[in-house]
């Protein structure tokens, strides 16, 4: 495990602009307690480094993410090293670096970037750091676990609820960022279910939109763009509810939203407020809590040098199938709203009605 120090206060100048260190344990001295076992010798508590590259626009998820992986991982004993990098890869990479040369005993990270973070995971591979990949995969480098919702699934809940409403029509598909295989998955379930309508020629794709970066604005530009071309669309699968919003407002400017059906994840609350209100079809609710419950349990357990029996595996171009331990999506319409999302007091009713 850790070796001793004590509490001396974290450097925060080493770790830059963009990185944010956050101690369990109410205080920012970092201590090295150690406890007592049932067989009276001194053990130490788990220390966990936690990376998270997340985009500015995402906070209202990600920050749920976090704070309920801090409270688990803290009632099960951990202390928890927490750097935050402003949606930059580049920026992750020094503060994983300092996460390992401080000793973590194991390595949680929400990766920018699928690919650029290989290097720096294998030297903590190397130095015996167990490194677990939190809700988007870490490709080409292997890895300790990895843990997140079905995406794929994601896709096929999308692409269900609109061929629900709209069995035949054009469809437009804006995907999520080229950077993240969580994109891709969710793209293949997509087409897995509309492909023998796309057969048929029931519906038409007429256009589909990869986006740089999981952003709202980006993904305005370029329905806009694709709607000034073409306004004969009937559905618009959005990978996200960020990307949902931006087909919404885009929609709104040529007064037809509520008309096109809409479709996103990550039950955001205007998302869901738009669900009540018509404007939007559907979200796909992850239960985040306890996503991030179970990813704190794993963390736990990969330090200790144990390793939990996976739901399935993963290929991440590594060569090494990567244990894959797997959530279950939920859609939520209209009718759902209420014993989904809210019986879960992922938002409250009076939130959700706002207009009611």
């Amino acid at each position: 495990m850790r070796r001793d120090c004590i509490g001396s206060i974290i450097p925060l100048s080493l770790l830059g602009k963009m990185a944010l260190v956050l101690i369990l344990g109410g205080s920012i001295l970092f201590s090295c307690s150690r406890e007592k076992s049932e067989a009276g010798e001194e053990e130490q508590r788990v220390l966990i480094g936690f990376s998270a590259a997340t985009e500015t626009f995402l906070l209202e998820r990600w920050d749920r993410d976090i704070q309920i992986f801090l409270s688990s991982a803290r009632a099960l004993g951990a202390e928890v090293i927490l750097q935050k990098a402003e949606g930059d890869a580049m920026g992750q990479i020094p503060q994983i670096e300092y996460l390992i040369d401080e000793g973590v005993d194991v390595l949680v990270v929400i990766p920018h970037d699928m690919k650029l973070l290989a290097g720096i995971l294998r030297k903590a591979e190397d130095r015996g750091i167990p490194v677990l990949a939190y809700d988007r995969p870490i490709m080409g480098v292997p890895i300790s676990g990895y843990v997140s919702f079905d995406n794929r699934e994601v896709g096929r809940l999308l692409s269900r609820a609109l061929m629900r409403e709209v069995p035949g029509g054009n469809y437009l598909i804006v995907n999520g960022s080229v950077r993240d295989n969580n994109s891709y998955e969710v793209n293949r379930g997509v087409y897995e279910v509309l492909q023998p309508s796309l057969d048929s020629g029931e519906i038409t794709v007429m256009e589909e939109i990869w986006l740089d970066e999981w952003s709202s604005d980006e993904a305005f530009e370029k329905i806009s763009r694709v709607m000034n071309e073409n306004r004969d669309i009937q559905a618009i699968s959005a990978a996200n509810d960020q990307i949902a919003d931006a087909a919404i407002r885009v929609l709104s400017e040529r007064q037809l939203a509520g008309e096109v059906a809409v479709v996103g994840q990550d039950a955001d609350l205007l998302s869901c407020q738009r669900v009540v209100e018509g404007s939007q079809l559907m979200t796909v609710y992850k239960p985040i809590s306890r996503l991030a419950e179970r990813a704190a349990t794993l963390a736990l357990a990969f330090a200790r040098g144990e390793r939990p029996e996976p739901d399935q595996t993963l290929d991440n171009g590594s060569e090494t199938p990567i244990p894959y331990y797997v959530e279950t999506p939920v859609p939520v319409f209209r009718e759902t709203m209420d014993e989904t999302v809210i019986k879960d007091g992922f938002h409250s009713k009076d939130e959700v009605y706002r207009s009611y």
